[in-house]
């Protein structure tokens, strides 16, 4: 029987195999490494790969606790149509955060949404919205 070691293994794959990079288990290759990357800088450099914010992802705060993505989308679909809707949870008790974001499909919609929506009562909770803020502020 032949043994075989790997000692081409990159610090990520290494580090990964230890449990340090968990986010990325369970995922194909290039996935797992495009995942790792955007969490291991805390850089906010513009990549070629990032896509510039339209203008109709909004921030939504206030959020209940009790309050799910589709409770969210139904909220926001009063004002136009959803392409997204998420609650940001966290990541060791999977509670909400209290926050989250929701897509509009144009710049339009997302406008009514800040003008009628923010300030308004979710769940007996008064919420803001305003527009996603760019990468480089």
């Amino acid at each position: 029987s032949q043994v075989v070691t790997d000692r081409g293994r990159g610090e990520a794959e290494d580090r990964d195999s230890r449990g340090f990079g968990g986010q990325d288990r369970g995922r194909s290759g290039d996935e797992a490494k495009m995942s790792y990357s955007r969490y291991r800088s805390r850089s906010r450099s513009v990549d070629s790969s990032d896509v510039e914010n339209p203008g109709n992802n909004l921030f939504v705060t206030g959020l209940s606790s009790r309050l799910t993505d589709r409770d969210l989308e139904k909220h926001f679909s009063t004002e136009g149509e959803v392409i997204d809707a998420s609650i940001v949870l966290d990541p060791w008790t999977r509670e909400s955060r209290g926050f989250g974001f929701v897509t509009m499909a144009t710049l339009k919609e997302a406008e009514r949404c800040i003008k009628y929506l923010d300030r308004s009562v979710l769940e007996g909770r008064v919420i803001t919205v305003e527009k996603v803020l760019p990468k480089d502020c």
